[in-house]
């Protein structure tokens, strides 16, 4: 715990000795994401979602920019994938919440063969490391499970506002428990066809893994992308941890040309994960609780689109994903935006 709070002050300290930008290479990306199964006209599993994150400009090195003061260096050097020579560095950090409800909201009992009501509010800490074609992200989590993430207060006040069904069942939510995630990806362009302002395609593997008391979990997948003038970042994410790329990996993205500053593409992704835990399917951790036989292998399956105009990038992929934990009725669906303003 002492290592993350360290890690915690590294990163702000990091961002806020990041000097203003020297030139067009040297933008730092802030981004908004709202997911809610509104979308696909439903109100259960994982109901909401809504993310802060700000990557920082790039860095030459975290040891070597200069950013950082020499008692944080033996603790960054610690981190393991992140630290190779020869590549750009990031760092970043992200705050939001998560809200998880079963398929009846109307009924204040407690519905046994269904998922537990449960919120999730965090904050997170990644290190990135990347050339044109790798990205490599160390990220950690912290935040809480339970009442104090605020979740079921945040869905009253939606839903009185929209003239929804009111939810009835957060009585029965999960305990209060302090949540930590350790996360690790790779990311990593394996095909790319076409030239800058004309069409193109490409394609992005990852795989990574989790740890932690609220996730643990190993992961795969791929997205592959075609359109006009495809930024050479690292694709498009949905709320998970690990997620965050929608920073311009390179001087020929669109967002860093006044005169080439658009682009738009479709894509497609599919990403599976085997998931030894999660908290609010099994429930809380150091104490009895509501909880559902879960499923060890989920995958998602997204489409989507992505449209770029100078600084701006905007994303909208509806995601649909296989069921989570036996007796589940439906196969989940929910739509994903994203907005993000580099500078």
């Amino acid at each position: 715990m002492k290592n993350l709070l360290l890690l915690i002050s590294l990163s702000i300290i990091a961002l806020l000795n990041v000097e203003s930008a020297e030139g067009k290479e040297k933008l730092g990306t802030f981004s908004l994401y709202f997911e809610n199964d509104l979308f696909a006209r439903t109100d259960q599993g994982y109901t909401s979602g809504i993310k802060l994150s700000w990557i920082s400009p790039d860095l030459t090195g975290y040891a070597e920019s200069g950013k950082l003061p020499d008692w944080s260096l033996p603790y960054v050097r610690w981190l393991p994938f992140i630290n190779e020579p020869g590549f750009q560095r990031n760092v970043a950090l992200s705050m939001g919440q998560n809200i998880y409800t079963p398929e009846d909201i109307s009924r204040d009992d407690l519905i046994e063969d269904d998922r537990p009501y449960a919120g999730w509010a965090y904050v997170g800490i990644a290190f990135h490391s990347k050339n044109e074609r790798r990205l490599d992200t160390m990220e950690f989590q912290l935040g809480v499970v339970g009442p104090a993430s605020g979740a079921e207060q945040a869905q009253k006040i939606v839903h009185r506002n929209i003239d929804d069904q009111r939810p009835n069942g957060w009585d029965n939510q999960l305990k209060n428990e302090p949540g930590l995630a350790i996360i690790y990806e790779r990311k990593l362009r394996v095909l790319q066809g076409g030239a800058r302002e004309a069409p193109g395609f490409d394609a992005i593997a990852h795989l990574g893994g989790t740890l932690g008391n609220v996730y643990t979990y190993a992961n795969a997948g791929m997205e592959a992308r075609a359109g006009w003038n495809i930024p050479p970042d690292f694709g498009d994410s949905i709320i998970r941890p690990g997620g965050d790329t929608n920073a311009p990996a390179s001087a020929r993205d669109p967002r860093l040309s006044g005169k080439h500053g658009y682009s738009l593409y479709v894509f497609s992704a599919v990403s599976g994960r085997a998931v030894l835990r999660d908290i609010f399917l099994d429930g809380n951790t150091f104490t009895d609780s509501h909880s559902v036989d879960k499923k060890y292998f989920v995958a998602d399956f997204c489409v989507g689109a992505s449209l770029i105009l100078y600084r701006f990038k905007l994303s909208y992929a509806q995601v649909f994903r296989t069921k989570e934990f036996y007796g589940q009725k439906y196969n989940p669906s929910f739509g994903s935006i994203t907005l993000s303003f580099s500078w």
